[in-house]
């Protein structure tokens, strides 16, 4: 079938250049003459050339990037049987590139490729079917087109096989069938597979646990750009896992992903800054960086940036800044924050005194395991603030807190 398919396909391109032969973009920019050429040669519909000029012009490589010219080019070479066209084709249909979006007409194409055992055509289709785009969603279905795709040593779908079998979706979960899928294409330098086969090994799922081997994925993926691996190597010189414990080089990593955006990072980035762990301690540069993660809705980032307007750290103290903080991060169910903004309600910082309010997010708090909270909330029932007085509440909560001098009720 392989031999019959790029027979076929020999056959549509003998008209092109012998520059534009092959079944794939050369990714290089031709000169005039030879977009001359090339463009001859799909004006007189050879196909090869037909889907190269479609390339160009998607990528704006030796003509003006235009979507439509693009889409217009695959399509003829499409019609043709190309099956790089066809998924080509396909794609635009996807992503609305140079034409509407359309999920059932990228099936179509992808489709018809895939039936020429076009692999990234497969992959493609696999996707499709794990979402429900264009097809009803049905996930064995994608583990098939995924599992062709593999079999060829495509690399994003051993990535996407391997996340199948992580998540039991399509096939009942083995974490050791990911690990084997995640390697194949970590192997060949997918970025996402070296990042999650780094953390295969760092969490012992479908292998030993290996903080050296999690190490040396997280590394190449970094030095892909992989924010996520960058912040976990971060953390592996932080905490000393895998390799020695290095806080400048924590630092650095941790920097590598908070300017790619990584919101994790940014506040750890922050907390270094704080701690002068790995840098020279600089409050004002953990506020900034704090303040990136809090906007982007990091909870911790949140909760640390009221802290330091509570205590005028690296920022002028400003008690309605305190409380809009630790408001946010207190809304995503963070118990410090919770503990803290009941404590400004207690004391009227930042806020009217409002002891109900208090006992609203002292209980919150409370019910997480936070033992500030469970003793504050025991002093409220016992003192009847904010709620009616319930000395058995109160002992409750003060039991709870594991305090031993506690207060008298009567």
């Amino acid at each position: 079938m392989k031999n019959r398919v790029l027979a076929v396909l020999l056959a549509l391109c003998l008209g092109a250049p012998a520059w534009a032969q092959n079944a794939a973009s050369t990714e290089s920019t031709p000169t005039a003459a030879q977009l001359r050429d090339l463009r001859a040669a799909a004006e007189r519909g050879d196909a090869c050339s037909q889907n190269e000029l479609g390339d160009m012009y998607e990528n704006g490589r030796g003509v003006p990037q235009d979507y439509a010219q693009a889409f217009a080019w695959y399509r003829k070479a499409a019609r043709q049987g190309h099956d790089d066209a066809q998924n080509n084709l396909g794609r635009m249909y996807q992503f609305g590139w140079g034409v509407a979006r359309d999920d059932a007409q990228a099936v179509a194409w992808y489709r018809k490729a895939a039936a020429q055992g076009y692999a990234a055509a497969q992959s493609n289709l696999g996707y499709m079917y794990r979402e429900g785009r264009g097809v009803p969603k049905n996930d064995a279905q994608a583990i098939a087109w995924y599992r062709k795709a593999a079999e060829q040593e495509f690399d994003k779908a051993q990535y996407n096989l391997g996340w199948m079998y992580s998540e039991g979706r399509g096939v009942p979960k083995d974490s050791a069938q990911a690990v084997a899928w995640y390697r194949k294409a970590a192997e060949q330098g997918h970025v996402y597979a070296q990042y999650n086969l780094g953390w295969m090994y760092d969490e012992g799922r479908g292998v030993a646990r290996d903080n050296a081997q999690a190490v040396a994925w997280y590394r190449k993926a970094a030095a892909q750009g992989d924010a996520d691996a960058q912040f976990a190597l971060g953390n592996g010189y932080r905490e000393g896992r895998g390799v020695p414990k290095d806080d400048v080089q924590a630092v650095a990593w941790y920097r590598k992903a908070a300017e790619q955006g990584s919101a994790a990072a940014q506040f750890n980035l922050g907390w270094m800054y704080s701690k002068g762990r790995g840098v020279p301690k600089d409050e004002a540069q953990a506020v900034a960086w704090y303040r990136k993660a809090a906007e982007q809705g990091d909870a911790d980032a949140q909760s640390s940036l009221g802290y330091m307007y509570a205590q005028g750290r690296g920022v002028a103290k400003d008690g309605a800044q305190v409380v809009a903080w630790y408001r946010k991060a207190a809304e995503q169910g963070h118990a410090v924050a919770q503990y803290n903004l009941g404590l400004m309600y207690a004391q009227g910082r930042g806020v009217t005194q409002d002891y109900a309010q208090a006992a609203v997010w002292y209980r919150k708090a409370a019910e997480q395991g936070d033992t500030d909270a469970q003793y504050d909330l025991g002093e409220l029932y016992a003192k009847g603030r904010g709620v009616a007085k319930d000395c058995a509440q109160a002992a409750e909560w003060f039991r709870k807190s594991g305090e031993k001098d506690i207060p008298t009720c009567r």
